[in-house]
């Protein structure tokens, strides 16, 4: 065991080390021109501002919920250490984000001029840097997780082995619910922020006055590129590291419930180090030819993350045998993990790239008008759940009944378990492609409004388009991780509840369960409205905003007078910063009233209805996002019209639509969801103890 628990503060480090090899890396080339640097320097301002206020803001809320959960430990409510793991699972959130997001900032410009003389070098920039992101969440994370977990277990060291596992499982869950409570306000906050400087920007710059997209007399440009890095990098930096830390901890739950005992709990923290190694060598095989297709440039991330899979496979084997001897089938969960990860990017990418019927079809619709390119995403958004849907649903049979769940439940549970681990292992290679795509989108900004050659734009859309498909596929692999998680979540509830109110009662017949169910399928629907409709009304100022300086800066158009990037931003900021509140402590005090108000068999509703809906409205509004943007680029390319012609016109309508279903609503929900389900498992003693109907 000595041997063992090296691993995981190994394989932390090794992370860690590694970004700071590809930040230097990325570094090493030049930002271009003095123009490119002004461009790129300010969209780093005004990340950074936004960024500060927004901790600023969170910092509040996290000291009152600390405040809060004290008092509970004070009263023995809680275990003793769930406030400060509360503190440092969002604390660990908030820096990933802020340094993926620091390290994106720093290179959209170096992208754009490696773009001035080679595809490949530029792929190459802008993979490093999504790496940066990739390998500094997987590796905080590890850090961070593996010190608690042995610090409790000295702390604890008095008891006997069951119970120190008890306390010390209990506590780690706290973690995940700090990191998902930074998760949501920096997906929330930043998803408002990117997508209402976007539509503004879409409206009126190119349906109204007709000029291209990141034109440098669009006064909303400059916002629109700091939303890529505070929304889609910092965001989903502190989004997926929420769900790395969430399976880690749903498995380390349910391997003491198995009785696996102090080797099943450390399983996870074991093979998360094999996942980095696996990464690592992977992000040497990303590289392409120049002047490559879409496919080629596709396949040249794929395979990357595919070879990183095939490792991990390999890693896990060795790991499992020698780690729970007469327990390898566990290794086949393992196994199911990684395969549903894959069918899932797959399924993704062929309703969002333009490469494939679904999303063409919706750029043929913008032959009739904005109507039918409406009505055919919302078709293909709808239709591309299906798939997933099916894929998770056998997964989870196969992690379930593979280990013996038949006979024995717990083990069949932790199957499950494992194998949101084992799809989240290769997450460092997997957030690289994710977070790569931001980085592209700003060089492609930088190039327009630093009037680089078209043949360096031409690259960089190239870049970019690849790079909406793998944010979808990212999208869809973080939402397909939070099910399985959430579900893993959701069983280590129940066995928690299970024993201090042995009454559980589940039957679908119980009217607690039911109303349960409603609200919780309630819950995604009200939570997208609130953020969709936030986006509209920001995005509605930054149109009066930019309308107001192309009617009263004169010479804007015509391009002898410079735009005030400032105000959109502060605009956009301000107005992200009050509208991600709501919705925000919404999720988190859902779950204690419906546990006080219906008890135990309410909230175990509660949270499978979440899932049920939750995981469909996200992979709808995702996809459908995914598609109607792609649909526009695909017309872009000179397909169906090309730029200006009122196909195109109409397909920006359809990816204004999009834009906070993709980068807004759907992101967040899986958040949502294992938000909720952490909450319930931290309060689960006070709910049991205050319930009304018990």
């Amino acid at each position: 065991m000595l041997l063992i628990s090296v691993f995981a503060p190994a394989g932390s480090l090794a992370a860690l080390v590694f970004a700071f090899f590809l930040s230097r890396r990325t570094r090493q080339y030049d930002e271009g021109t003095d123009l490119m640097r002004q461009i790129a320097q300010a969209v780093r301002e005004g990340a950074r501002a936004y960024v500060t206020r927004q901790y600023r803001v969170v910092s509040v809320i996290f000291a009152i919920a600390f405040a809060f959960l004290l008092v509970l430990s004070l009263y023995s409510l809680l275990p003793t250490f769930v406030p400060f793991m509360f503190l440092t699972g969002g604390f660990c959130s908030a820096l990933s984000g802020f340094i993926g997001m620091t390290q994106a900032t720093n290179s959209s410009a170096r992208t754009a001029n490696a773009a001035r003389t080679s595809l490949n070098g530029a792929l190459r920039v802008a993979f490093a840097s999504g790496g940066v992101m990739g390998f500094v969440v997987v590796g905080l994370s590890l850090l961070d997780l593996s010190f608690w977990f042995f610090l409790l277990n000295w702390i604890y060291r008095g008891l006997a082995l069951d119970n120190r596992l008890l306390v010390v499982t209990q506590t780690i869950v706290a973690y995940g619910m700090g990191a998902s409570f930074q998760a949501l306000f920096a997906r929330v906050g930043g998803g408002i922020f990117t997508k209402a400087a976007d539509v503004g920007a879409d409206l009126v710059g190119k349906i109204e006055a007709n000029i291209p997209e990141d034109d440098p007399r669009n006064p909303a440009t400059i916002a629109d590129n700091v939303g890529d890095n505070v929304g889609d990098v910092a965001g989903m930096g502190a989004d997926l590291y929420e769900s790395y830390v969430g399976s880690i901890v749903a498995a380390m739950a349910l391997a003491f419930t198995a009785g696996l005992g102090m080797k099943g709990i450390v399983l996870p923290l074991v093979l998360a180090p094999a996942g980095v190694l696996s990464s690592i060598i992977g992000t040497f095989l990303v590289r392409t030819r120049e002047e490559a297709s879409q496919r080629a440039l596709l396949f040249a991330i794929r395979k990357g993350v595919w070879s990183a899979g095939i490792l991990m496979a390999l890693c896990s084997a060795v790991i499992i045998h020698y780690l729970l001897p007469g327990h390898f089938s566990f290794y086949w969960p393992v196994l199911i993990g990684l395969g549903c990860g894959v069918l899932l990017g797959y399924s993704t990418e062929l309703f969002t790239s333009d490469n494939y019927r679904p999303t063409r079809s919706i750029a043929a619709a913008a032959k009739t008008g904005p109507a039918t390119v409406i009505l055919e995403g919302l078709s293909v958004g709808m239709l591309s759940i299906v798939p997933p849907i099916v894929v998770v649903c056998i997964a989870i049979a196969a992690a379930y009944y593979l280990p013996g769940g038949a006979v024995n439940p717990d083990h069949g549970l932790f199957g499950v378990a494992i194998a949101a681990v084992g799809m989240l292992s290769t997450l460092c290679i997997t957030l690289a492609a994710d977070a790569y795509g931001p980085v592209a989108d700003n060089a492609g900004g930088n190039a327009q409004m630093a009037g680089l050659p078209a043949e360096v734009r031409a690259r960089t859309d190239a870049l970019d388009a690849i790079g909406n498909t793998t944010a979808a596929t990212g999208k869809g692999f973080a939402i397909g991780s939070a099910a399985l998680t959430v579900l893993a979540l959701i069983a280590a509830y129940r066995s928690q509840v299970v024993r201090v109110f042995p009454e559980l009662d589940l039957r679908i017949a119980n009217p607690q369960v039911i109303i349960g169910l409603f609200i919780g399928g309630m819950m995604p629907f009200l939570f997208s409205s609130l953020t969709i409709k936030a986006v509209g009304e920001t995005a509605g100022k930054i149109v009066m905003e930019v309308r107001r300086q192309f009617r009263e800066i004169k010479g804007l158009l015509e391009g002898t007078a410079l735009p005030d990037y400032a105000q959109a931003v502060r605009l956009c900021t301000v107005a992200a910063q009050q509208e991600m509140i709501v919705p925000s402590l919404l999720v988190v005090a859902v779950p204690i009233v419906i546990g006080i108000l219906l008890g135990p068999n309410g909230v175990v509703g509660l949270l499978a209805g979440a899932l049920i809906t939750g995981f469909a409205l996200a992979l709808m509004t995702a996809n459908s996002g995914g598609a109607w943007d792609n649909a526009k680029k695909y017309i872009e390319k000179g397909e169906l019209g090309g730029k200006g012609s009122a196909e195109h016109k109409a397909s920006i309508v359809g990816d204004t639509v999009g834009d906070p279903f993709k980068d807004t609503a759907g992101p967040s929900l899986n958040i949502l969801i294992k938000l909720m389900t952490t909450v319930s498992i931290v309060f689960a003693g006070f709910i049991v103890r205050f319930a009304l109907f018990k």
